[in-house]
C-alpha cells in the first residue's frame, strides 16, 4: 500500500454566518487547502465531501458535494458524499485516504461543510434528533426528563440554588450528562474538574482566530454560567455553528514529485462504531485506540498533541481516560493537574475543541486533523504545541442503543 500524506489544510472561522451560504464556506475551504498544497483544481483526482444536516434545515438532500464544487470547476471526478452524523468528515478521510493507499488515485480532496445555525431552533434539534434512532426518542426523552426531575428535587432538598437554565437544548446533552453522572458516581469526578476542561479549552480558542468563541473564561465563570442540564453549565457544552474544513490528502510519491514541504504521514485511519455496551466490556473507543497504536506503531505515550471529540467537557474527560492518556477514573484529576494543557504532559483540543472552536457537525472531522497538521507543520501560530511530532485525532458521531454510532482515529506523524 502507497503512504498517503496530508500536505495542504484550510478552515473557515466557525460561527453564525447568517449573511454566508454552504457554497461560500466550502469555496472558502477548497481554494485555501489548494493554496496550501500548491496545487490548482485541476490536479484533484476525487473528492470525498461531508455533510450532515443540510438535507434536513434546507432541504439539499442529495448530491451536495456536487452542488458545491460545480460552482468551483471541479467536475469529471469522483465526488462521493458522506453522512456518518458528526464523524461525517472523519468518514470521508478514511475512504480518500483508502482510494491513495491503495493506488487508485494519487490525490484527492476531503471537504466537510455544515450550516447549523437559523434562528428556527426547533429545525436546528431535529437535525441533532436524527443523528439517533428516532423510533425511541419518545421513551428517551421521558426518560431524560425524569432524570432532570429527580435532579432537581435532590437539589431543593439539599438547598442548593435554583440556578437559571438554558431553554433548549439538544437530546445528546441529556445522554452526556446522564454519562457524567455515573462517571462521577464511580469515580468522584467532581463538576468542577469538568469546568476546569471547559475553562482549559476556551483559554486554548483565546489563541485561536478561527475559534467561535475567543473569550478566556475562569474556572468559577465556567461554574456561574446558565445550566444546561446538571452537571453542564452553557461553557461546557459545544455551541451549534457554521464552518467547513478541506485537507488535501496524496501519496508521499505524489507529494514528492510536486516538491511539497510541508506535510505529516496518516500513520492510521481506523474507521468503527459502536455496540450494545454490557458490564465489564471495553468500550469501543478503546479498541479502535488499541487498533490506531498498532498500526501506527506507537502507544498513548508517544502522542504530543490530540484533538478529541468534546462536545461536552466530559466527552474529553472519558476521552483522554479511553485512549490511555491516564488510567479510567482519573480523567478529572488529570485535568485539573495541568496535564492536558497547552505547555502540559499531553495538550488536549489547544484549537479550543468543540467546546470553544465550535462544531458545524460535517466540518468538525477534518477540521481536527487539518489542527494537527498545522501544528506537525510548526505553523499553528500562538497555540503551537513545541517539538510536536505526533498528533491523534479523536472524532465521533450519532448514537445508537446508548453508544456511539460512529468513531474515528487518526494518527499524524511529523
Amino acid at each position: 500500500m502507497n503512504r498517503v500524506v496530508i500536505i495542504g489544510g484550510a478552515v473557515t472561522k466557525f460561527g453564525k454566518h447568517l449573511d454566508r451560504n454552504m457554497k461560500s464556506l466550502a469555496a472558502e475551504a477548497v481554494n485555501g487547502a489548494l493554496a496550501d498544497a500548491g496545487l490548482t483544481k485541476e490536479a484533484i483526482q476525487g473528492a470525498w465531501v461531508a455533510n450532515s444536516a443540510w438535507g434536513i434545515l434546507q432541504g439539499q438532500e442529495s448530491v451536495r458535494g456536487q452542488v458545491v464544487l460545480r460552482p468551483l470547476g471541479i467536475g469529471g471526478i469522483p465526488v462521493v458524499n458522506v453522512e456518518n452524523a458528526c464523524a461525517s468528515s472523519a468518514t470521508a478521510l478514511h475512504g480518500a485516504w483508502a482510494m491513495v493507499a491503495l493506488g487508485e488515485i494519487d490525490v484527492a480532496l476531503v471537504l466537510g461543510m455544515e450550516k447549523m445555525y437559523f434562528e428556527d431552533r426547533d429545525r436546528v434539534l431535529k437535525a441533532f434528533i436524527a443523528a439517533m434512532d428516532v423510533e425511541i426518542i419518545p421513551q428517551l426523552m421521558e426518560a431524560f426528563a425524569k432524570m432532570e426531575q429527580k435532579i432537581r428535587e435532590e437539589q431543593q432538598k439539599s438547598g442548593q440554588a435554583d440556578k437559571p437554565r438554558t431553554s433548549s437544548r439538544s437530546i445528546f446533552m441529556d445522554a452526556y450528562a446522564a454519562a457524567a453522572r455515573r462517571h462521577m458516581e464511580r469515580y468522584g469526578t467532581t463538576q468542577r474538574q469538568l469546568a476546569v476542561i471547559a475553562s482549559k479549552n476556551h483559554r486554548h480558542a483565546s489563541l485561536n482566530p478561527l475559534a467561535q468563541y475567543q473569550a478566556p473564561l475562569t474556572v468559577e465563570e465556567v461554574l456561574s454560567a446558565p445550566e444546561v442540564v446538571w452537571p453542564f453549565t452553557r461553557p461546557m457544552c459545544a455551541p451549534i455553528g457554521d464552518g467547513a474544513a478541506a485537507a488535501i490528502v496524496c501519496s508521499e510519491a505524489f507529494a514528492n514529485k510536486i516538491g511539497a514541504t510541508s506535510r505529516a504521514i496518516v500513520a492510521a485511519c481506523i474507521l468503527g462504531s459502536g455496540e450494545d455496551p454490557k458490564e465489564g466490556q471495553e468500550s469501543s473507543t478503546r479498541k479502535l485506540a488499541r487498533k490506531a497504536y498498532e498500526k501506527a506503531g506507537i502507544g498513548p505515550e508517544d502522542v504530543n498533541v490530540a484533538e478529541v471529540h468534546d462536545a461536552t467537557a466530559f466527552g474529553e474527560l472519558r476521552t483522554t481516560e479511553e485512549l490511555g492518556f491516564c488510567p479510567i477514573g482519573e480523567g478529572g484529576p488529570f485535568a485539573e493537574a495541568g496535564n492536558t494543557s497547552l505547555g502540559g504532559k499531553i495538550p488536549v483540543n489547544v484549537s479550543g475543541g468543540l467546546e470553544s472552536q465550535g462544531h458545524p457537525v460535517g466540518a468538525t472531522g477534518i477540521r481536527q486533523v487539518v489542527e494537527l497538521y498545522w501544528h506537525l507543520t510548526g505553523r499553528a501560530g500562538k497555540r503551537q504545541v513545541e517539538n510536536a511530532k505526533v498528533g491523534l485525532a479523536h472524532n465521533q458521531g450519532g448514537m445508537v442503543g446508548g453508544s456511539e454510532a460512529a468513531e474515528s482515529i487518526v494518527i499524524l506523524t511529523k
